[in-house]
């Protein structure tokens, strides 16, 4: 087991039994940004549990959202496309643009990027990158949204701090919504967004209590319980 620094303790001991003292969003959010004492600007991260079962194909719960106010990062993103949409692509602002050669690029183990996003005609291309990019979750998809004709507008998105997501092997979606340094009424505003989001998306299978516990924490901080 991990030892607890002295700082993380001392942060600890502000909320001692989150578990038992579940705080409302805003009461969260202004405690959370008393935890940025650090000589760098944390991320902030939600951590929801489901009530889902992971094995269970038809409970996966994954999606991805534009938050109101962004993460606090600007997203590295490469495209695959061609023409018109290659040329789309690069006014949108992607980082990198390309085809046979961006496929050579990445297969040689290349993968300084956050985001692929794909044109459907690319995935030929695309396909045998498996490999390389699904364990580091990059492979575009359909159901994300990163194999799409909407080339332009996907980029301006993710550029703009859309947020993939998908439940982990014990039902918990985890996502960043911020950063410390972001105003409370803005963090706020990201987390509420991000609730609304997963709460909207519940897979038909699910049956009983859809969302079991909400929490958020900075890079370097306890959780914080959410109130339901």
């Amino acid at each position: 087991m991990p030892t607890q620094s002295k700082r993380f303790k001392a942060l600890a001991e502000k909320n001692p039994t989150p578990a038992k003292n579940p705080l409302p969003l805003t009461q969260a959010v202004t405690m959370l940004k008393t935890f940025g004492n650090t000589k760098f600007d944390q991320s902030v991260e939600i951590a929801m549990r489901l009530g889902v079962d992971p094995k269970q194909a038809d409970q996966i719960v994954r999606g991805s959202v534009v938050l109101p106010n962004g993460i606090g990062k600007s997203l590295r993103v490469v495209v695959f496309a061609k023409g018109d949409l290659a040329a789309q692509a690069t006014a949108a602002g992607a980082d990198e643009v390309g085809a046979e050669d961006l496929q050579a690029k990445i297969k040689g183990g290349w993968t300084d990027f956050d985001v692929c996003i794909a044109a459907p005609d690319m995935m030929g291309l695309v396909g045998p990158l498996g490999k390389v990019l699904g364990p580091r979750g990059l492979m575009p998809s359909p159901r994300a949204g990163t194999v799409t004709p909407e080339i332009a507008k996907t980029v301006k998105e993710y550029k703009a701090g859309k947020v993939e997501f998908r439940n982990d092997d014990y039902g918990i979606v985890h996502a960043v919504v911020g950063k410390v340094s972001f105003t409370p009424e803005k963090l706020a505003e990201n987390v509420q967004a991000f609730i609304n989001f997963v709460l909207q998306i519940k897979p038909n299978a699910v049956k009983g209590q859809y969302l079991k516990t909400v929490s958020i924490s900075a890079t370097m901080s306890p959780g914080i319980r959410l109130s339901l």
